[in-house]
């Protein structure tokens, strides 16, 4: 990232105060959300869109509520993002412990069509969970508009598996995954009084 992006960058973020509300969209049309999003999938998966590299997977991510987790999968289409930003999105799974997590790690290749269908999507890391038992996703979308979207979306299909009050999210415009990897410090500017919070990468090694 050039200088002058980073200082740009910084301007955007320092004018954040605080984070924005959080919440899901209405049932209706998150679901219908959804619906679209598995038959563009589909279509995706079919003519070889999506990729699942492997150059990321295995690296461990540290955050600022002292948390980690590793990536397990990473899954991309293969575009650029013209208006990229980062989200992230947390939950804690419902009543999983020990084996448990080993078999959601597996199965959760099947929930692949519920995301890269999605408008603007371009790419997500699959982090295993912490130590408070959080789950991560760590993507990079075309659209900050279109990020929210998509979390509001999927709130509802991570509420049939999550615990009650678990799911969170977050989306810093303006930053491409590769930066983020790169220099975490590039989030140092967003949403200054959520210091400890546990979307904040603290170090990528």
């Amino acid at each position: 990232m050039s200088e002058a992006a980073v200082s740009t960058q910084r301007s955007r973020g320092s004018e954040q105060a605080t984070a924005p509300a959080r919440a899901p969209l209405p049932p209706r049309a998150a679901w219908a959300g959804v619906g679209r999003c598995v038959g563009t999938s589909a279509r995706m998966l079919v003519r070889g869109q999506v990729r699942f590299p492997r150059s990321q997977v295995g690296r461990r991510i540290s955050f600022a509520d002292h948390s980690t987790s590793r990536v397990y999968r990473d899954t991309t289409v293969g575009r650029p993002a013209l208006d990229p930003c980062f989200l992230a999105v947390s939950f804690r799974l419902r009543a999983v412990r020990g084996r448990g997590h080993a078999w959601f790690r597996a199965e959760s290749w099947l929930n692949t069509p519920l995301f890269v269908g999605f408008p603007g999507f371009v790419s997500k890391l699959w982090l295993t969970h912490d130590e408070h038992g959080r789950y991560r996703g760590l993507y990079e979308w075309d659209g900050a508009d279109l990020a929210e979207r998509y979390a509001g979306s999927l709130w509802h299909v991570l509420a049939l598996v999550s615990e009650p009050g678990s799911i969170d999210y977050r989306v810093v415009p303006g930053l491409r995954r590769a930066d983020l990897l790169a220099d975490p410090g590039v989030l140092a500017p967003w949403f200054p009084d959520e210091e400890g919070a546990w979307w904040r990468v603290l170090a990528v090694t």
